[in-house]
């Protein structure tokens, strides 16, 4: 049987008794669309196999991480509460109370 837990508050999760929650999140690198030069007359498959050789493998999969990342996360009821509140983990601003003279 698989036991899970909830990836925030670490309370085990018991399919009987609570639900448990899956929060997927893509990261991913936006790229924007280039508007083509027609008096561009560079040759980019030739670009693109200089940077491949001037970079390492190593360098490819630190290179991936920066491109595209996909977290998966096992919530409990609570937590999936709290996450869906502050999904981005914001600071609540600041409030100065002053006094009424």
């Amino acid at each position: 049987m698989i036991h899970y837990s909830c990836d925030l508050c670490k309370r085990p999760i018991v399919p009987e008794d609570d639900l448990r929650y899956v929060v997927k999140i893509e990261v991913y690198a936006a790229i924007d669309p280039v508007d083509a030069d027609p008096n561009d007359d560079r040759d980019h498959l030739q670009e693109m196999q200089d940077l491949l050789q001037r970079t390492a493998d190593d360098d490819l999969d630190s290179l991936d991480d920066d491109v595209y990342q996909s977290l998966r996360f096992d919530l409990c009821p609570e937590c999936r509460k709290k996450f869906l509140q502050n999904p981005l983990a914001r600071q609540p601003k600041k409030q100065f109370d002053f006094s009424k003279n």
